[in-house]
């Protein structure tokens, strides 16, 4: 089985501590899946919030501020006023005024943000109790696209579960998370992205399936030539890339009938990166791979910003936060 975030860094720990902001720092499951971090020896954290309110949880799970855990209130820090002025600059463009900058970065997800944008943090991780579309639409306005990245897309890392059948590996699956109706041209630059992705989480070289309803022309349609326009652009932009479609899900991901169903090709049956032609299909997809197949899902994941920000879903649990405090890291080694 791939080691997941956490496996990696634990097997390799950073030589300097990376520190990276938590926007929910009074949440229980951020501060528990915070410390397990610090613990670790992976990570460096600053809890965001009402400091009252996270010390009071920081003193129920038996912690306290130290070298390694640092509390920052924003509406009482030295560094608010610095990260307001530093947000008007970077948005008076929009017409947002010093007092609207102010009052924003007074609100802990773009403080958060900013403490990565100014160089205080590695990166960022909120989402426990924030939406995931105030998550992203803050990483983008706040750390914004970076200058190489054509959009900012999303993915999830899916780990089989203990004793699942032969075949069973981990997987990327994107865009699963943010991108509703990807054009030709975002399924390129989804799957570039994603193709780093791979290398940075998963260490693996990438093999990427560009999936449709349809197996090498088996089904005529305007959304099969999407995808199949996406996998020729690919194949001439980025030759060094594995690449194959398109493909169904059972082409991509079973060899038996990878090879019955694109013969010859060296990513049917053996994919380990699953590009989506749309959200409906790449959301209902890692959802049922976690549901029934019984995956672990790590996502979603943010590719394409200029600095690691990720979001958490609002179900997750300590472990959740810990393995995306680990992605967020990796993310920020890799660039």
């Amino acid at each position: 089985m791939t080691q997941t975030p956490i496996d990696l860094l634990l097997s390799q720990p950073p030589v300097k501590r990376p520190v990276v902001s938590l926007s929910e720092g009074s949440d229980p499951r951020v501060i528990a899946g915070a410390l397990a971090a610090v613990k670790a020896g992976v990570a460096d954290v600053i809890l965001v919030g009402a400091a009252d309110q996270v010390r009071s949880e920081l003193s129920a799970q038996g912690a306290s501020e130290d070298e390694h855990v640092s509390i920052h209130d924003p509406s009482s820090s030295p560094l608010t006023e610095q990260l307001a002025q530093a947000f008007h600059a970077a948005r008076q463009h929009k017409g947002m005024s010093a007092e609207a900058a102010l009052e924003a970065v007074k609100t802990p997800l773009v403080y958060a943000a900013m403490l990565v944008r100014e160089g205080h943090a590695t990166g960022t991780v909120g989402g426990a109790v924030a939406t995931t579309s105030d998550v992203v639409r803050t990483a983008l306005q706040v750390i914004g696209k970076a200058a190489d990245a054509p959009i900012v897309s999303s993915f999830f890392l899916m780990y089989p579960p203990a004793g699942a059948p032969e075949g069973a590996r981990a997987m990327l699956y994107s865009d699963s998370g943010l991108v509703i109706d990807p054009s030709s041209d975002d399924l390129v630059a989804i799957a570039t992205a994603s193709a780093t992705s791979c290398r940075a989480l998963m260490r693996q070289d990438p093999k990427i399936a560009m999936l449709s309803f349809s197996t090498k022309g088996s089904a005529r349609h305007e959304k099969v030539s999407k995808v199949t326009d996406a996998v020729a652009m690919l194949k001439d932009q980025h030759p060094d890339l594995q690449v194959d479609g398109e493909l169904q899900f059972d082409a991509a991901f079973v060899p038996a009938v990878g090879a019955s169903k694109a013969p010859g090709s060296d990513v049917a049956g053996h994919a380990n990166v699953m590009i989506f032609p749309n959200l409906d299909a790449g959301n209902i997809g890692y959802k049922m791979t976690q549901r029934v197949g019984g995956y672990a899902a790590i996502g979603p994941i943010l590719q394409g910003l200029a600095k690691p920000a990720n979001d958490l879903s609002r179900g997750c649990g300590a472990e959740d936060v810990t393995q995306m405090i680990a992605v967020t890291i990796l993310q920020a080694q890799s660039v």
